[in-house]
Parts: structure tokens; C-alpha cells; sequence
């Protein structure tokens, strides 16, 4: 009987304990809760009045993900303005045309300033212009207003190798430009007038967006790069600086607290972690010979090779 009461005893003892760690478990979790609530991390719109961060990082692509971000901003009382902090060499034209029209479309509630950091080119800077005041680093690299396309050409190989390839099209420029033959005048002026068209498109964006002439546009757009300071003189962006000198211009120019947080914008689920460990591989193996994800890239491009 002193056993059995002994064994009670322990097992009282044992609940007990256990109680103490699910109570002191629960504390935790609800105190970690209140924390990430408080400092904005835990929602799609952070507690309290804020200035939100968009990073515009490498290759710029199509998004639809990030675009529905940057719309939902506008429905934020407490979000006051947005900053751009853009490092992207630039990347399709297409998905950096998406992304000024998103900025430009959050402009019409929301004042917009830009942040250049080490590079903003080609497409980066179609990002740049989607804002209402444009801020960079002396010797940020930017500009590239331009617009290229890329073609491979591999028929004396496939000769080498005793590989021939047979296309039946349903016309004289399908299939153009293709890897298995020589371009010909034909399909090379066909993609000269897309490439001219698309140029004349980004000229005519920087002329309405900075002000300026599409005779002045088109002599700072013939796909040079400027420094920031090269581009202050030339009207390309609006001051030198970083982020402390676009938030006094918010402050400045549209009353914007120049004390409130700012919160950087996520947007989309991480990737798997093979699929992270596969891209890091994949960078590993190929990085030093092609930029980060310009395999993926079709279409007219808007970049900056060096």
C-alpha cells in the first residue's frame, strides 16, 4: 500500500510539473505572438503608421506576386509612403514595364521615392522612374537606357557534329531567329524593328518621366552608363544620397514623419529548401560564366552586361 501511495505521489508530482511547462510553453508562444505584432512582422500590414521598403534585388522578372504587394499598400491607412531601394542591373522589359506601372499606379495615393544602390541599369532604372523623386550614391552605376536581344547561333557546330535539324514553317520569318541556321536580312531587320520599337517606347518613359526632350532622351539613351553624380548632371536622377536623404525629402515635400519604422515588403512563400540548395549549386557551378538567373530570361531585355 506505501508503494502504490508512493507511485500516486510521483505521478502528482509528474502532472504537476508538466502543467508548470504547457503553462510556461503557452506564455511563450502568446508573448512571441505580442512581440511580432508589435513590431509589425506578424501581419501583411504592420500595427501603427510606417514607411514601407520595396528591395528590388538582381534580375527583374514578371511578378505578379510582388505587384499585388504593392497595390495592397494603397489600401494601408497607416502605411505613408513607399521606398524603392533598387540594386538590379535590370532584366526583362516587360517585367520591369510591370513594375513601373505598379509604382506609378501606387503614386496616385502613396508618394514614391527611389533609392539607388551600387547599380540601377536598363531595367533598374525603368524601376527608378516609376518613382517621384529618384536619390543615388555618387558612384552608383546607372542609366543603360537601351534595349537588347540576344541570339545564339550554333549551325557550324551541329555541322561538326552531324547534326541536322529540319523546320517546316508557316511563313518566311517563323521560326526567326533560330540556334540551327545563319540569321538573314530578313529576320534581322524583323527583330531590329521590335528592338527599335521597345527603345523608342523606354526613350519616350525617361523624356516624360525626367522632364526632358526626346532629342535630349535619346542622346543620354544611347545605352551608356552614368555614374550618380554623371546622372545628376544630367537630369537622371535628383539628388545624392541614400535612404536617410529620401526620407527628409517624404518629410520635406509631403509631410511625412521623418521618425516612423520602416517595414520591408515581403510578398510570395519562400522557396523549398532543395530548390534553394539546387539554385546555390546551380550558382556555384555557372555563376562566374552566366549573371544569376539570366538562363530563364526569353524576350527583349532590358539590362546591363559589363
Amino acid at each position: 500500500m506505501a508503494l502504490e501511495a508512493d507511485d500516486i505521489l510521483d505521478r502528482r508530482r509528474l502532472r504537476r510539473r508538466m502543467s508548470i511547462w504547457r503553462i510556461a510553453a503557452i506564455g511563450a508562444i502568446v508573448g512571441l505572438l505580442i512581440t511580432i505584432v508589435a513590431d509589425g512582422t506578424g501581419g501583411k500590414f504592420p500595427v501603427g503608421d510606417h514607411l514601407v521598403r520595396l528591395e528590388v534585388l538582381g534580375l527583374i522578372l514578371e511578378d505578379r506576386e510582388r505587384d499585388q504587394a504593392i497595390a495592397e499598400i494603397a489600401e494601408d491607412p497607416n502605411a505613408k509612403a513607399l521606398i524603392v531601394f533598387i540594386d538590379s542591373p535590370g532584366g526583362t522589359t516587360a517585367g520591369s514595364e510591370g513594375l513601373y506601372i505598379a509604382l506609378r499606379k501606387l503614386a496616385e495615393d502613396k508618394p514614391v521615392v527611389a533609392v539607388l544602390g551600387s547599380i540601377a541599369a536598363s531595367g533598374g532604372y525603368i524601376t527608378a522612374i516609376g518613382a517621384d523623386h529618384i536619390v543615388a550614391r555618387r558612384n552608383t552605376i546607372t542609366g543603360s537606357i537601351g534595349v537588347l536581344f540576344q541570339h545564339t547561333e550554333i549551325s557550324d557546330l551541329m555541322d561538326k557534329v552531324g547534326v541536322d535539324v529540319e523546320m517546316i514553317t508557316s511563313g518566311g520569318l517563323k521560326g526567326k531567329p533560330s540556334p540551327f541556321e545563319p540569321m538573314d536580312e530578313e529576320g534581322r531587320e524583323a527583330i531590329r524593328d521590335l528592338i527599335l520599337d521597345s527603345y523608342r517606347w523606354f526613350v519616350g518613359l525617361v523624356a516624360e518621366r525626367r522632364n526632358l526632350t526626346i532629342a535630349q532622351a535619346t542622346t543620354l539613351g544611347d545605352g551608356r552608363v552614368y555614374s550618380g553624380r554623371m546622372a545628376m548632371e544630367a537630369k537622371l536622377i535628383d539628388a545624392i544620397g541614400g535612404e536617410t536623404e529620401a526620407i527628409s525629402w517624404l518629410a520635406d515635400q509631403h509631410g511625412v514623419s521623418a521618425t516612423l519604422p520602416v517595414h520591408t515588403l515581403e510578398w510570395g512563400d519562400a522557396p523549398p529548401l532543395l530548390e534553394q540548395l539546387v539554385e546555390n549549386v546551380w550558382q556555384g557551378f555557372a555563376g562566374n560564366a552566366l549573371p544569376q538567373r539570366l538562363v530563364d530570361i526569353d524576350g527583349l531585355v532590358s539590362i546591363w552586361q559589363p
